[in-house]
Formats: C-alpha cells, sequence, structure tokens
C-alpha cells in the first residue's frame, strides 16, 4: 500500500514541480485568480525587503491546499533549521505508524503474595512511554493496592523504564538548557507536574515571605529528588524582582537567588530532573505512604526489569494519541516529540531508541514523496540547530497530509493565530489576533536562538486555504513580524 502511495505522490510531485516552473492556464483558471496572486507576490516581496529579512537566511513557499501548485516561492530549496517546525514530521509520522487510537501503558506489579496485610515481594511500577502520568493517577494506584489488601511491602520499590533504551538527552541539546522542561531527560517511566504533560519536570515557585527572610518556596510535585538551596531574600514592596530558579547541570541541585519584593508574584520555573524514573518512584512512594503503604526498613527505591515472575495487580492507559496530539502541538511539548519518536521505534522496530525513531520518521517521509536530500534531522523535536529542511519540502508534507485518513486530527492540533484558549491558540493565541489573521491562519511555531519559522495553513479572504511555510535562521532580530505580516498577506488576499 505504501509502495503504491509513493508511487502516486511521485507523479503528482512531477507536475508539481513542473508547475512550479511553467505554470499551466487550465481551462476553470481565471484572470481574475492569476491577477491575485500576482499582487499577493508582490506585496510579500515588498515584506521581503523589511530589514529583519534581508539580514536573516529565509526560505518561503506557498503552495495552493487544492492542487500542490507553488504560487509563491523566495529560496525555497534553501536548507534552514526549522526549530519546532520539524515536528510537523514528527506527528505525521506518528499518527501514521501509531495511529490516532494508540495509547501509552502503566501498570504496578509484582512477584510476591499478600499475607496478613504484607505484600511479601517486591512492588514493581513499569512504564512504556506515557508523558501524561500525573501523581494524582499515582494515588489511584495506592488506593487500588489499599483495597487489595496492603499495608505493607517487604520488598523493593522497582521503577522498570526498560520500554525504552538508556540515552536520556537528544543530539544537540545545549547544556544551557538541560536544567529546564523543554530539555527534560527521557525515559520509559517520567512523570508531568500538570496537565500541560511537560514530563520529567518539577514546578518550583518561589514566593516573598517575610521581609529579610528567604522566600518561600513550593515544588509540584513534592519530591526530594531535588535538593533547593535557596538563597534569595524577600525585600520590602517597591523594590525590583530579580529571582531566579535554576538547576546546575549535571546534578538535582536547585538554586534560587535574587529578591522578591513583598506584593509582587514571585517567580515559577518547570525544572527538569536528571532522572525521570527514580524521580516517578519518589512520588509514588509518597503517595503510597499518603495511602497508609509502608515499606519495610530494608526496602530500597532501585531502576530495574520487572521480574518475569510477576503479575499484573493496576494498569492504565492513557488518553488515545488523537487528544495527546493536542498539547503536544499546541504548546509545542518537546519531551512528547522524542517520546512519541522512541515509541515508534519500539513499535515497528521493538528498539525504543532515536536510531530507530527516526528511521521510522524518515520512511514515512520517503513513503510520501518527500525528498530525503533536503531532510536533515537528529531529534524529533526541532532543538537541534544541525536540523535542516526547506520550505518546498515542509510546505509538500503540508499538501500530502491533507490526503492522510487522519488529517482531521492532525489539523485540530495546530495552533490558531489569535485565539485566546492555550488549547485551541496555543504558540499563536498572542500573535495575529486581529482579522483577518486570527482564526484563519492553523499554523506549527518554530523558535530557536536567532531561528524563527512558522508553517501551515492560511484561509485567504475568499475562502481559498494556501499552504504556506516561512523559515528564517540567522537573525539578527527576531523575524516573528514580518514572519506574520507574510501570514496575514495571505488571508487578505480576494
Amino acid at each position: 500500500m505504501k509502495k503504491w502511495r509513493k508511487l502516486l505522490v511521485s507523479i503528482v510531485v512531477v507536475f508539481m514541480v513542473s508547475g512550479a516552473v511553467f505554470i499551466p492556464v487550465t481551462v476553470d483558471s481565471s484572470v481574475e485568480a492569476a491577477a491575485s496572486y500576482t499582487n499577493l507576490k508582490n506585496t510579500i516581496n515588498n515584506i521581503m525587503m523589511d530589514s529583519r529579512m534581508r539580514n536573516a537566511s529565509t526560505s518561503v513557499a506557498i503552495r495552493k491546499a487544492s492542487t500542490g501548485e507553488i504560487v509563491y516561492q523566495y529560496d525555497g530549496d534553501k536548507e534552514i533549521t526549522p526549530a519546532s517546525s520539524l515536528k510537523l514530521l514528527t506527528v505525521a509520522a506518528a499518527l501514521d505508524t501509531l495511529g490516532e487510537d494508540y495509547r501509552f501503558s502503566t501498570a504496578v506489579l509484582t512477584d510476591g503474595k499478600v499475607k496478613n496485610g504484607i505484600l511479601n515481594g517486591n512492588l514493581y511500577l513499569r512504564g512504556q512511554g506515557d508523558p501524561t502520568l500525573l501523581k494524582i493517577q499515582l494515588n489511584s494506584f495506592a488506593d487500588g493496592l489499599v483495597k487489595q489488601g496492603i499495608k505493607q511491602i517487604s520488598g523493593n520499590l522497582v521503577g522498570d523504564d526498560t520500554w525504552f533504551d538508556s540515552v536520556r538527552l537528544s543530539a544537540g541539546i545545549l547544556a544551557e538548557d538541560e536544567p529546564y522542561y523543554y530539555a527534560a531527560p527521557i525515559s520509559a517511566l517520567t512523570l508531568s507536574p500538570n496537565d500541560d504533560f511537560d514530563a520529567g519536570s518539577v514546578i518550583v515557585e518561589a514566593k516573598p515571605a517575610v521581609s529579610g527572610k528567604a522566600t518561600q518556596v513550593t515544588l509540584t510535585p513534592l519530591t526530594s529528588v531535588l535538593q533547593v538551596v535557596n538563597n534569595s531574600r524577600t525585600v520590602p514592596k517597591g523594590n525590583k524582582s530579580t529571582l531566579k530558579i535554576t538547576r546546575q547541570v549535571g546534578t538535582n541541585k536547585v538554586v534560587i537567588t535574587g529578591n522578591s519584593p513583598i506584593g509582587s508574584s514571585g517567580a515559577k520555573e518547570w525544572i527538569s530532573v536528571t532522572n525521570p524514573t527514580l524521580y516517578t518512584l519518589d512520588v509514588f512512594k509518597r503517595s503510597l505512604a499518603e495511602k497508609g503503604i509502608t515499606f519495610a526498613i530494608s526496602s530500597k527505591i532501585v531502576q530495574g526489569k520487572t521480574s518475569e515472575r510477576a503479575h499484573v495487580l493496576l494498569s492504565k492507559k492513557s488518553m488515545p494519541l488523537k487528544e495527546l496530539i493536542v498539547p503536544f502541538m499546541k504548546l509545542s511539548n518537546n519531551t512528547h516529540a522524542e517520546m512519541l519518536a522512541k515509541e515508534m521505534g519500539k513499535v515497528k522496530y521493538r528498539v525504543g531508541s532515536w536510531d530507530a525513531g527516526l528511521k521510522v520518521m524518515r520512511e514515512y517521509a520517503d513513503s510520501i514523496g518527500l525528498d530525503s536530500n533536503y531532510w536533515h534531522f537528529e531529534d524529533a523535536s526541532g532543538m537541534s540547530y544541525s536540523n535542516k529542511i526547506t520550505s518546498s519540502q515542509l510546505s509538500q508534507l503540508l499538501y500530502v497530509v491533507r490526503s492522510e485518513p487522519w488529517y482531521h486530527t492532525y489539523m485540530n492540533s495546530l495552533p490558531i493565530a489569535g485565539e485566546s484558549d492555550r488549547f485551541i491558540g496555543g504558540t499563536l493565541r498572542n500573535r495575529m489576533k486581529m482579522a483577518p489573521a486570527k482564526g484563519n491562519v492553523i499554523a506549527k511555531t518554530g523558535s530557536l536562538e536567532n531561528i524563527k519559522s512558522l508553517a501551515g495553513y492560511a484561509k485567504t479572504k475568499d475562502g481559498e486555504t494556501l499552504i504556506f511555510t516561512i523559515l528564517t535562521e540567522n537573525a539578527k532580530t527576531s523575524t516573528i513580524p514580518v514572519i506574520d505580516q507574510i501570514a496575514t498577506a495571505i488571508t487578505n488576499l480576494k
């Protein structure tokens, strides 16, 4: 089936590429439409004269969503670092490989038996790549064990994360990014602090307390895997807030510095942990303790593989992929992208690694007729500065996926310009907030230092949908305002 799809797409691509050079005048083409695209071309060429674009490396491509025909191109084959726009390929490959209804599993198992309220054996928490696991679900597991009559555990609490390999950070992660949620280590057993699902991170918040004293610090969820060094101070109202929260690279030491004026909101950071598996186990043990379940003095918290003799006591399934990709794409969640890559590798090649997962992504791109010569990536989130693609290829992806059975789900995951709800507007909620762009630009953002991108769909005033991709890098100042001008110009087309 894939071979036939690739052949069909290849035939379409030949005509699309030809159309990019010799735009044919078909029977149903109108003079008004041709003039309209000419006006769009002139408008965008004028926008491209902005110094912010002239000082950046830029690649732009605009296609008709109905036919794939290119109506505007500026260095369409120039290779640019896409940042998070790469997630457009990641989510397409995940939907194709795993399916819209795919769910991740987490289970509690034991190799022992319960007698007189004591579980004589180890308790295993086995993760299989769920990035949406929350403390409330660990509490539910604890409740379930209580209902099974368990009051004490004689053995160890074992975290099984062997569903994925042991490589924690994707290629290209910078040391300066490691302390924060967007570069959190990847584990098959991990925990999110809230329903944004920033897996592998803890919300660290510092608020003013009594003047002259240290700020009040809270961790969500409460965990002892982070060691907090609080060097901050509460200062009188009217002073400048200089609070900073970070984690020392390579350690779990969180350092809080600066001043927090009385009456201010303080500071909040999503801080990553160095070992998501041990983090999840620590919080689970707290959930057990809260329900009155204790461990023997000799019990330990360890990582390991579930015993072949173990049987399942409790299990849960995550939300289906069609729901999970909403926070993933709307909020541009990097850990979701990398976990999906490893999951694709595990499902297709039985290896939960980046090598296997990225191979699946490349195979999907090849199956729909994309040119692998223009796709270079070493992660699934777009965090690596070494990733390179072209606007022409990315816009072609956006054209081809319109024929996929899961296209509606794909579209539903993309941020919508100007929509204030975080799970609708996503990373575009504070951009293009006025008509005609508001609500009519549906696209994936990308952002790294000196790199900005936007790729998706825009509806014109006469109701036509155009596909656009705008990639910029090496910019001395942010190109976002100019990118938004181009997207807005498309929605002004009539």
